[in-house]
């Protein structure tokens, strides 16, 4: 296989809502109260939901912005490139970048629709999340069939609507729903609680797969300002570590034989280790925890319900074997920092050069289009879905830089480096700048502002 023969769906990526999503998906009842996008002088755009300003318009929306001026800027849809938010252009650059899938998880509304699930007004809740399900299954993935896959929120404070919307939306064809890391962190029962049974079973029985993020729990690692940035961004994905060994030793997840969950942008290359070790844990100690997996091991059972995803991940690759080729899938993680957009194709062909053409169909999107119920041939012909057809669709598109901020660089670090304290200050200055919201009561204390911008990340 030549590198512009891969077939290339990714399993992670994200969304910056436009404006007007909200518009045609509520019912009359709640639509003065939508979240609502503000525009802030100068260059700075914010949602609004009932009168909190929410930190994620293009927060960390880097992608064509030259490295230079990565941060957690840019917060207006004007720094943007219009793929970010419109599916139109998101398609053009899906194709230069020779990518066929694409999953996007949400930003405005959080990972797991935390931002709905504190409002007081549970009614409105339920309103707000089934309005962005209907708009993200309808309206973003369904303007081009067979280009994404569909992703929707769980109802997060109610198990048996939880249940009843993995089912409404499976009936519209999304096998996909989100869930935390740990849902303790977010003020919710653990995952060994009976509170969750009725969604696991939802989504036992309607094959829909378990998407866990990064950061959708515990959130990133903010705590100590003055530590180097670096350390937040190579921490985050092994952070999963810990949610792989609550499922592996989960009771539930033996109970549901159909059951999926992937660990979304986790990573692959510390996974041999773990089932090493959850293996060595569980022959040691079993005859006194009185744990037990009967004919199997922990492993086993990892390796049948477990979705593993990467970036750019060789170790993971060469121990594909120990991992299990039938779960290994593939991400692009567009817009974010850590995106290999447009270059995908190239960074990942590194991994993937000289292995076996099954093997590399298997990791590319045959594993995605399995796990996720997902048949983008029913409307792409396999011909026209590689990276050489699709890139020939997209010579038209640019590619050329987006600078933003008139020219000027994040990097007027204090230390001479980026620390989590500058990252947070950044995020901060997004809602610095007073705007009239009649009356609102916007808070405009910086202090406050990284406050808010920290509880959110949680």
């Amino acid at each position: 296989m030549q590198i512009d023969d891969m077939v290339l769906v990714s399993v992670d990526d994200h969304v910056c809502e436009p404006p007007d999503m909200w518009d045609d998906r509520l019912p009359a009842k709640w639509r003065e109260r939508a979240p609502r996008l503000v525009h802030k002088s100068p260059g700075r755009d914010v949602w609004v939901l009932e009168g909190r300003q929410i930190p994620h318009v293009g927060l960390n929306a880097v992608a064509g912005r030259p490295p230079v001026e990565y941060g957690m800027e840019p917060t207006a849809l004007s720094q943007l490139r219009e793929g970010c938010y419109d599916v139109d252009a998101r398609i053009a650059d899906m194709n230069a970048n020779g990518v066929l899938g694409s999953l996007c998880f949400g930003s405005v509304p959080g990972f797991v629709g935390e931002l709905f699930a504190k409002q007081d007004d549970k009614e409105m809740a339920l309103a707000m999340i089934q309005a962005y399900n209907d708009w993200h299954i309808d309206g973003w993935c369904g303007a081009y069939p067979g280009r994404f896959i569909p992703l929707a929120l769980p109802i997060m404070w109610d198990p048996k609507q939880m249940a009843e919307e993995v089912r409404r939306v499976a009936r519209k064809g999304c096998h996909a729903t989100t869930f935390p890391d740990t849902p303790g962190g977010l003020g919710y029962p653990s995952l060994h609680s009976d509170y969750w049974e009725p969604f696991w079973q939802a989504c036992d029985e309607n094959g829909t797969i378990v998407c866990i993020h990064i950061g959708s729990g515990t959130g990133m690692s903010l705590q100590d300002p003055s530590a180097p940035v670096e350390i937040m961004i190579a921490s985050t994905p092994i952070s999963l570590y810990n949610c792989a060994t609550e499922l592996t030793f989960s009771t539930f997840l033996r109970r549901y034989s159909n059951l999926k969950i992937a660990l979304s942008e986790g990573g692959t290359g510390w996974i041999p280790y773990f089932l090493e070790r959850a293996d060595y844990v569980y022959d040691h100690h079993r005859h006194w925890t009185l744990q037990s997996f009967g004919d199997q091991k922990p492993s086993d059972v990892f390796r049948e319900h477990i979705v593993t995803c990467f970036i750019d991940d060789l170790v993971g690759v060469r121990n594909r074997d120990l991992i299990g080729i039938e779960n290994i899938t593939w991400e692009c993680d567009y817009p974010h920092s850590d995106t290999t957009w447009p270059r995908a194709p190239e960074t990942l062909w590194r991994s993937l050069e000289g292995l076996p053409d099954a093997d590399i169909d298997r990791i590319t999107h045959l594993n995605a289009m399995r796990h996720f119920q997902y048949d983008p041939f029913v409307h792409v012909p396999r011909e026209r879905a590689t990276v050489g057809a699709l890139r020939a669709q997209a010579e038209h598109v640019d590619l050329s830089p987006k600078r933003g901020g008139g020219g000027k660089t994040p990097s007027d670090y204090a230390t001479g480096y980026a620390t989590i304290g500058d990252i947070m200050k950044q995020m901060a200055t997004a809602f610095s700048t007073p705007f009239d919201d009649s009356g609102a009561g916007m808070v405009e204390d910086p202090e406050e502002h990284v406050r808010q911008t920290r509880d959110h990340t949680r």
